[in-house]
């Protein structure tokens, strides 16, 4: 087992904070970052700052010039080894001459997985991999889930008082949280290469689904908007047909589109799941148009079939300091569960305030 020093640990935090400034701009890319360090001085930082641009490591590379030759560097997502946009990381490394490269996590990736390291050492170069590594997986589930089971991470948004309803019966549900909670919905939104809702949603409140935060730079990109509308229910008037961005609405059965299609959505037949859309289905299509992380913002019923099929990898509800009363909507409309054995455990990771609402993120423990 590799001890590293506190001095290795501060780097390598370092870099995970320069890759996180690519959560609005990398994907579909990981995020990555790169401190070289030469006699305990770091002489080069760099990110991957937008999908096609440099990597992490030729960013750290060309701040640190001739300085780079004999550092170390500590790079947060194992170097590449292969020509895809930009040349190989691993071959700039060897050419600048560095003398030690850490990661924190080796690249799940196939073309890369184990080549990169592998490369570095051949050179002569140490390296060693696996320092904060659980942070960089973190910060990268998304593209991990997508390279390795083939599906995006989902995430699943909701609203909700302190005694858990998300609208009224009649389904009055504007406004639930503040303002503050809404904004930090778009954090979420501008960090996802998709946003889903079910048609419901989009029948009872005609949502926009995009990211309306001009301070989130997302070089102009926004999330895919992915309607579920088993029976093409999807009016061609709905209101994010008219914003910038796609919007793939995802039916079953043969269905004239004729008209929605028009009205320049992307309409796609998939197969059905008793009497919904197969979301794995989607799921997967999703996984192949290089789509790290699925944002769903929808009602009880969608929330619900997504929990119960175990495709909800993380829950982020905004709790919101109001009792609404008995006369409401839940989060969750679950038919199937009937004993405490169905109950889903859930891992709280995070608790924190957001305006007067509180925002907790959670994941579900298997």
């Amino acid at each position: 087992m590799t001890l590293y020093s506190t001095a290795d640990c501060a780097h390598m935090g370092r870099a995970l904070q320069l890759a996180a400034r690519g959560t609005y701009t990398a994907h579909p890319n990981p995020m990555v970052g790169c401190v070289l360090v030469r006699d305990g001085n770091v002489v080069g930082e760099g990110w991957h700052e937008k999908a096609g641009e440099a990597h992490a490591e030729i960013n750290a590379l060309q701040a640190a010039g001739d300085m780079a030759s004999g550092a170390t560097a500590y790079v947060t997502l194992e170097p590449c080894a292969h020509t895809g946009k930009t040349p190989p990381c691993a071959d700039a490394l060897v050419d600048a001459g560095v003398s030690k490269v850490i990661v924190a996590m080796q690249d799940p990736f196939d073309r890369v997985a184990g080549r990169g390291v592998a490369q570095l050492r051949e050179a002569g170069i140490a390296t060693e991999v696996g320092l904060m590594q659980a942070a960089a997986e973190s910060l990268n589930e998304g593209f991990v889930s997508r390279i390795t089971r083939g599906r995006p991470c989902v995430r699943l948004k909701i609203a909700a008082s302190l005694d858990g309803a998300i609208a009224m019966s009649s389904g009055e549900s504007q406004w639930i949280t503040g303002p503050e909670a809404r904004h930090d919905v778009q954090k979420l939104r501008a960090r996802s290469g998709a946003v889903m809702t079910g048609i419901g949603t989009v029948l009872a409140d005609d949502p926009s689904l995009n990211v309306r935060a001009p301070e989130l730079d997302t070089g102009g990109v926004q999330p895919l908007r992915v309607v579920l509308d088993s029976r093409l229910r999807m009016p061609g008037t709905a209101g994010m047909l008219t914003h910038p961005g796609a919007t793939l609405v995802c039916c079953t059965g043969n269905q004239d589109a004729t008209a929605l299609e028009g009205a320049g959505a992307e309409v796609r037949e998939f197969g059905a799941h008793g009497a919904v859309v197969n979301v794995f289905e989607v799921l997967a299509v999703l996984g192949e148009r290089e789509i790290n992380d699925v944002l769903v913002e929808a009602g009880p019923h969608l929330a619900g079939y997504l929990l119960e099929k175990d495709l909800v990898d993380e829950l982020v509800i905004y709790q919101s300091p109001h009792i609404m009363g008995s006369n409401t909507r839940g989060m969750f409309s679950t038919p199937n569960w009937s004993t405490l054995a169905d109950r889903r455990t859930l891992e709280i990771k995070d608790v924190r305030r957001v305006g007067t609402d509180t925002r907790i993120t959670a994941s579900i423990r298997n």
